[in-house]
């Protein structure tokens, strides 16, 4: 299976499923059952399956940890500059050409390779010294597959905030897997010089996140029947959800929500464009409060997520790869008991 193998290439053999997991399309038990029926030999659909488990992992320590998933959790980043992202980041500017490239993919299609996201934080926050939140929120504006718990949580992971050390990658390395030949850059040196070197001259420079969000205007909020509704929303977009039965279904999207985790247009363009898979959806754009003054909360089913312990109603619980939950201080052990479930 070439995923195993080349997955952290350039251009290796990647899903592209990210989009549609984080919004909720599909969920990450979907993909390892459609994985079952390809009859590829354990021991090479591990690795996938494994980062299937990554992604439900990320959501266990959001669910338990809460708001503190937004500040460093183990232990403190050091050290801290500054709480900005670096201008040079903003701008696609660094002089890694590769790197450089990455961002300019990133703001054309919201989608960035895996390990070109570990490059981008790791220059940001190991030799440009920005604490992690600041550009964490900056990528996460940008992608298609943003996901709250995934995002900061391997930033911080890769600025040693959530694991044991810090992420460090070089030129020969980035070079090697994104099969570039650049030389004589900050980043062309051995790995025991990272610890000690100044900031690069090229991220020093720093500004303010700044996110250009629209959100839909609706000029006649929609009228709301009195009746039994599903409420999907940002993480939420399920087209098979009671598939065929007589629902109401509503996409909302708060205000407050955005104003909290902005993202960019090109995420709200494509959230409405996978809303249009579901039959007879009704946009709303205000508040869960709002809602209420048209729909009875008993009348409501919506699915659990962080962001949606304001909502009332019946809540019902979303589709996990495992029944593995709860908190574990790493991955690994949170695996072990996945795979004691799934790899049978």
């Amino acid at each position: 299976m070439r995923y195993a193998q080349s997955r952290n290439y350039g251009d290796g053999a990647v899903t592209r499923l990210s989009p549609y997991i984080s919004r909720g399309v599909i969920s990450t038990r979907q993909v390892y059952d459609h994985i079952l029926t390809l009859a590829i030999p354990s021991g090479e659909a591990e690795k996938l399956i494994q980062e299937l488990a990554w992604r439900d992992y990320w959501q266990q320590v959001w669910i338990a940890k809460g708001d503190a998933v937004h500040t460093d959790l183990k232990q403190a980043q050091k050290p801290v500059s500054n709480y900005q992202v670096p201008k040079a980041i903003v701008e696609a500017s660094t002089g890694i050409e590769v790197v450089d490239a990455g961002i300019r993919e990133l703001y054309d299609t919201g989608y960035m390779h895996n390990h070109m996201r570990m490059y981008v934080a790791a220059i940001c926050c190991n030799m440009g010294h920005s604490h992690w939140l600041a550009p964490a929120r900056w990528m996460y504006a940008h992608l298609l597959d943003g996901d709250i718990a995934s995002n900061q949580l391997s930033w911080q992971w890769v600025a040693g905030a959530f694991s044991n050390k810090k992420y460090y990658a070089n030129q020969e390395n980035i070079n090697r897997f994104f099969h570039s030949a650049q030389q004589h850059t900050f980043l062309d040196v051995s790995y025991e010089h990272f610890e000690s070197m100044d900031i690069p001259n090229v991220l020093k420079d720093n500004v303010a996140l700044n996110v250009d969000l629209h959100l839909p205007k609706v000029e006649k909020p929609p009228v709301l029947a009195d009746q039994v509704t599903l409420i999907y929303n940002y993480y939420n977009l399920d087209p098979d959800w009671y598939r065929g039965e007589n629902f109401q279904r509503v996409l909302l999207l708060e205000p407050s929500l955005f104003e909290k985790f902005p993202v960019h247009q090109k995420c709200i363009d494509f959230v409405i464009g996978l809303s249009e898979n579901i039959p007879d959806i009704k946009l709303f754009v205000g508040e869960f409060d709002a809602l209420l003054a048209q729909i009875s909360p008993e009348k409501i089913t919506y699915k659990e997520h962080p962001l949606n312990r304001h909502y009332q109603g019946i809540q019902e619980p979303r589709e996990w790869l495992s029944n593995v939950t709860g908190y574990y201080p790493s991955f690994f052990s949170f695996w072990k008991k996945c795979k004691k479930e799934l790899m049978k």
